[in-house]
């Protein structure tokens, strides 16, 4: 006899299941307009916070000035939610009121 304990042999095959996955709903980032917040530190949130280039930033602070609303980044849902904080906890740190704001896309 062997050193070995005896294994039964299943002969359960496993297969592939038919799991399909969903992607994910996304979230949209908004940065609101205020009468405090200078531009130039939209923009830097947007470059720092929301990784956009530099045209991308400053077009979208414009929208944010003109419009008083703007999207800066469609995201997974806690994706969106830690950059909204990460952004309202810069400007707060620098005592800027900006807000941003999640909402389903």
């Amino acid at each position: 006899m062997s050193d070995f304990p005896e294994f039964e042999q299943d002969s359960d095959v496993l297969t592939e299941s038919d799991t399909k996955l969903e992607k994910p709903k996304l979230y949209k980032v908004l940065l609101h307009n205020d009468d405090f917040t200078t531009m130039e530190f939209v923009v830097f949130i947007l470059q720092h916070v929301f990784m956009r280039s530099d045209v991308e930033a400053f077009t979208i602070m414009l929208k944010v000035h003109n419009e008083g609303v703007g999207i800066a980044g469609i995201y997974p849902y806690e994706v969106a939610n830690m950059k909204a904080e990460k952004a309202m906890n810069l400007s707060k740190a620098n005592e800027y009121p900006l807000l941003c704001t999640v909402e389903e896309e």
